[in-house]
């Protein structure tokens, strides 16, 4: 969902980076977890403020300048179970990460490595070993997504 840029302000606030679609959508969950090299830990979201490009916010247990830049580099993680169900035809992109990647003629394009935004759609980072592919997440060249069969169905060719 984010990750700590570093400590805002002298009584304890974080510098959060959001990676969502809404900045401060961050600021509907009452537990944040955040952590690094798989170690977690849940911490109580007290209160928030928009700043450019930012968000500050201050967490229960986190009291001065020093404990927030201790969290710089965290990531910001909500519990699956908070997040509300997509609506039909919406994914997160936590769960197109991995799929495989096949085309209309069946060829396989590789796997989903990550995504990114341009403004005008979302794209669509397709590993394939040494190649990487850019596709637009656009309902013209995404035709199918199965999360189930953990696949993707693309009208994309080899030679794009």
């Amino acid at each position: 969902m984010g990750h700590v840029s570093g400590a805002f302000g002298l009584r304890g606030w974080v510098h959060v980076v959001a990676d969502t679609e809404f900045d401060d959508s961050l600021f509907d969950y009452d537990t944040w977890w955040l952590g690094r090299d798989g170690q977690w830990r849940a911490y109580a979201f007290k209160e928030g403020q928009l700043q450019p490009k930012k968000l500050g916010a201050k967490l229960e247990g986190v009291d001065d300048r020093d404990a927030a830049f201790s969290l710089k580099g965290c990531q910001v993680a909500i519990p699956r179970s908070a997040m509300p169900l997509p609506d039909d035809g919406e994914y997160y992109w936590a769960d197109l990460v991995g799929l495989a990647v096949v085309n209309v003629a069946g060829e396989a394009l590789g796997v989903v490595d990550k995504l990114f935004e341009t403004g005008a759609n979302d794209v669509l980072v397709v590993k394939d070993g040494e190649i990487e592919r850019l596709l637009p997440f656009v309902g013209h060249v995404v035709l199918k997504v199965d999360l189930p069969s953990r696949t993707m169905t693309v009208d994309w060719g080899l030679d794009y």
